[in-house]
């Protein structure tokens, strides 16, 4: 824990031992669920591993979710214990927590609200079942971009067979030190940046503070980390505040920017400047989870900064795809994982994009009690539909346009993807956030402003904003319109002030801004 314990593999053991003993006490057998609710921390992999050893099987929760999503998931899974921080065993409602056989907490492993049913119980007392590779080892609620959250299943043979695949692609080493600064509830972050590193023997530091420039600072310095999982949200906004903000004041400024051999020179500087930030030792900074805005990909690329490119979902355990560093192609995702296999369904002839689709040793046993859902996302002959469309190049790299169900056919017919054009918006460095929706039969870029930039910007803020307001989301669309195809050219800014709701991991909920637009003054 940065700034608090450390554990040895010996230490980790011992205490996986003893809470297995607390769990077999109270009666927990092989199958039944453990909810995991709780902020990165090394208990948290502790109750992973106490659970997935002993044949339970675990439920790691995203913290954000609601109160209401929360509970609703805990009684979903049929959960018999839960594992809790302090500061989230609150969003939990007495009706569920009373009908849980045991309660931990993460803090320090106690039982807390009742005692076990066999409180002297020891670890030499808990029998080892047969674990097989086909049973079920975790459960993992999607955040529900689309719809109601759903628990996907991932057997032992899925994470075991993640685990060789992202051996294959970049090897990591027992002298490795990974700093883990996403949700271990996500996929990603509890694949690639726990499992992985512990069937390596590497070392994970954890950081239990939100990833903000304060925080990250001095842990980067100290920890000095070689492997590092990141969304593209904290390396955006790295490269729009540090980079590109201080070339957007003054003419001059503007115009060499503009200029990609004076790009090139600056990004190369800035670059030696971020390699020392995170502490001079990073070989591998891996970016995934949603797209990279192109600017700064460009700026990375430009930086000689060691990132890494990376598709997958939560369904498939989650990588599909990767690039490493030195391998990163312009908008790629990478080439699909050695043992993957992938396809393309219904080719648009004329652009060559389908919807990608694969037969991966990962893919999940299906939605828990959804056979329905589950038998939506197979096709008859039990490839995985991933819902995303793209294209391979000739060398098999694969580029993702967008989601098939976000996709808006333009008037002459062509197939506009929202999500591309919003990284462009997205790269602007007064944006924080942005959707772009149709409305009859025209392109409107709906757009959360950086209020810290503009307050910088606007010395009497709300007065001298409201003048320049109408400029600025100009200002916007023009930058947008020359960065994309004409059939992808927005027509209209509208400021979206309060913010979009997102999901636990921190995407937009697409579908309540896009299913219906509100006549503008009514938002």
């Amino acid at each position: 824990m940065y700034g608090g314990e450390r554990l040895t593999y010996g230490d980790f053991a011992r205490r996986v031992d003893n809470l297995a003993a607390r769990f077999h006490g109270a009666g927990l057998a092989k199958g039944d669920k453990v909810a995991l609710l709780s902020s990165n921390m090394p208990n948290w992999a502790v109750c992973y591993f106490t659970a997935v050893v002993h044949g339970l099987i675990i439920v790691p929760i995203l913290p954000d979710f609601s109160p209401e999503e929360l509970d609703m998931i805990i009684t979903h899974c049929d959960a018999k214990a839960l594992c809790v921080s302090d500061k989230l065993f609150s969003k939990v409602s007495k009706t569920v927590v009373d009908k849980l056989s045991i309660v931990v907490r993460t803090k320090n492993l106690g039982v807390t609200g009742r005692e076990s049913a066999k409180a002297d119980c020891r670890p030499e007392d808990v029998p080892v079942p047969d674990v097989r590779p086909e049973d079920t080892a975790a459960i993992i609620y999607t955040s529900g971009t689309t719809s109601a959250p759903k628990g996907v299943m991932l057997s032992h043979g899925n994470l075991a067979s993640q685990i060789h695949m992202e051996t294959d692609l970049f090897p990591v080493y027992k002298e490795d030190v990974f700093l883990s600064i996403l949700p271990l509830s996500h996929t990603y972050e509890c694949s690639v940046g726990m499992l992985y590193p512990f069937s390596r023997g590497a070392q994970v530091v954890y950081l239990d503070k939100l990833p903000t420039a304060s925080t990250l600072m001095p842990a980067m310095q100290e920890v000095r980390p070689t492997v590092m999982l990141s969304v593209p949200l904290i390396i955006e906004k790295i490269y729009k505040s540090q980079v590109a903000s201080r070339f957007s004041k003054g003419r001059l400024k503007k115009y060499l920017y503009s200029k990609r051999w004076f790009q090139k020179i600056i990004h190369k500087f800035a670059g030696r400047k971020l390699t020392k930030i995170f502490g001079g030792r990073l070989r591998f900074f891996g970016i995934g989870g949603a797209k990279l805005d192109e600017a700064t990909e460009t700026f990375l690329r430009d930086a000689g900064f060691p990132f890494a490119i990376g598709y997958g979902l939560t369904e498939t355990a989650p990588l599909i795809a990767g690039a490493i560093p030195g391998n990163v192609r312009p908008r790629s995702t990478g080439p699909v994982l050695k043992g993957i296999e992938a396809r393309l369904e219904n080719v648009n002839p004329a652009t060559g994009e389908g919807e990608i689709v694969v037969l991966s040793p990962s893919t999940m046993q299906g939605y828990y009690k959804n056979p329905e859902a589950t038998r939506n996302v197979f096709t008859g002959d039990g490839w995985f539909r991933t819902k995303d469309l793209g294209y391979f190049d000739r060398d098999g790299h694969l580029y993702i346009k967008g989601r098939l169900d976000n996709m808006i056919l333009g008037a002459g017919g062509e197939n506009i993807y929202p999500e591309e054009i919003e990284s462009v918006i997205n790269s602007h460095f007064l944006v924080t956030d942005s959707i772009v929706t149709e409305d009859k039969g025209k392109l409107v870029a709906m757009v959360h402003f950086n209020r810290e930039e503009l307050e910088r910007r606007y010395h009497d803020f709300r007065e001298e904003l409201s003048h320049k307001m109408a400029d600025i989301k100009k200002d916007v669309m023009n930058y947008v319109n020359s960065k994309v195809s004409k059939s992808a050219r927005i027509s209209d800014v509208e400021e979206h002030q309060a913010g979009f709701e997102k999901t636990p991991t921190q995407k937009i909920k697409r579908f309540k801004y896009s299913m219906a637009r509100k006549p503008k003054g009514e938002e």
